[in-house]
């Protein structure tokens, strides 16, 4: 397996999902707290990025094991085992491999933290093998979109603001045998709340890719939420998890989480209202699905522009 067809399988674009929530959750410690540690960035960096590599390999190679239907609807091309004629053995190893280095990556990050991590990691990490992996994985039930939106959306933000805060937010403690939890309600609150347009787009990105393989999926019986909720409901929940997401972005701006800055961001309603449209109109896995990922990029990009341009002013003045 050569580096190309690698990034195909562990199909790397699409690690803007738990990529971009890292870089959230960094940039909100730095700009709320002021606090930012190099080290423990670099080991989630090296831990998040390969558990989800890993992830979406141990997905392709259930699918590919466990498809009723081979023939008819692209799985030629769609699955990347079959796509490049990878040898099982090889992908086996490649899975382990990653999921060794997110292991490896995960513990160094607690030595250097706490318990908290360890806490949040190893459920995080139990999660995201039964997404992909079990007698009814996650992806084949009508939760994956509540799953992924939570993980990935607020899990991975909070360890990733967490990690630079020491305890101002949380503090898991062991001591002479007592485990001691303290928790700061508001600063969770608060940071929960600036994860939700994370968790919603995140959650909008499964829910199209659901939409768009609603047909293939029942006949490999893959009972998602659109599958249940149908496609008329499924487009207007895609459409108001946009919406919610904005208005929690003015909610953020009055209790002052958010600088003033984030009004620029509601210039983003721009393309995303075409893109949803455009989507509404089309649910099309080659064509349209890309939109839903682009709308989740542009908001998050513009929101991590604003946090940066506040830190570095923070800085100056």
């Amino acid at each position: 397996m050569n580096a190309r067809i690698f990034l195909k399988f562990v199909e790397l674009p699409t690690k803007v999902a738990s990529m971009i929530p890292f870089l959230l959750g960094s940039l909100y410690a730095l700009y709320r707290f002021e606090d930012f540690h190099v080290l423990r960035f670099g080991l989630m960096f090296v831990s998040l990025l390969s558990f989800d590599m890993a992830t979406t390999a141990i997905n392709n190679y259930y699918d590919f094991k466990k498809a009723a239907k081979k023939h008819g609807y692209g799985y030629e091309t769609h699955n990347p085992i079959v796509r490049y004629q990878l040898k099982e053995p090889v992908v086996v190893a490649v899975i382990v491999i990653l999921l060794v280095l997110a292991a490896g990556g995960g513990l160094a990050l607690v030595a250097q933290t706490g318990l908290l991590v360890f806490a949040l990691g190893g459920l995080s990490f139990l999660i995201g093998i039964l997404y992909s992996f079990g007698p009814i994985p996650i992806s084949r039930m009508p939760l994956g979109e509540l799953f992924s939106g939570l993980f990935m959306g607020f899990v991975i933000i909070f360890i990733s603001a967490y990690i630079h805060t020491e305890n101002t937010v949380v503090a898991l403690l062991l001591q002479e045998g007592w485990v001691k939890l303290q928790i700061n309600i508001v600063e969770v609150l608060y940071l929960f709340w600036f994860s939700v347009p994370a968790i919603l787009g995140i959650a909008g990105i499964m829910l199209a890719n659901n939409i768009c393989d609603m047909d293939d999926d029942v006949e490999n019986r893959r009972y998602t939420l659109p599958v249940y909720i149908g496609r008329t409901h499924s487009l207007l929940l895609f459409k108001l998890l946009y919406y919610v997401s904005y208005l929690d972005l003015v909610v953020l701006l009055l209790i002052g989480v958010h600088p003033l800055l984030i009004l620029l961001i509601l210039l983003t309603l721009i393309p995303l209202r075409r893109n949803i449209s455009l989507f509404t109109a089309k649910q099309e896995k080659a064509t349209t699905f890309i939109l839903a990922v682009r709308n989740f990029v542009v908001m998050s990009a513009a929101r991590i522009v604003v946090l940066a341009t506040a830190v570095l002013m923070q800085n100056l003045i």
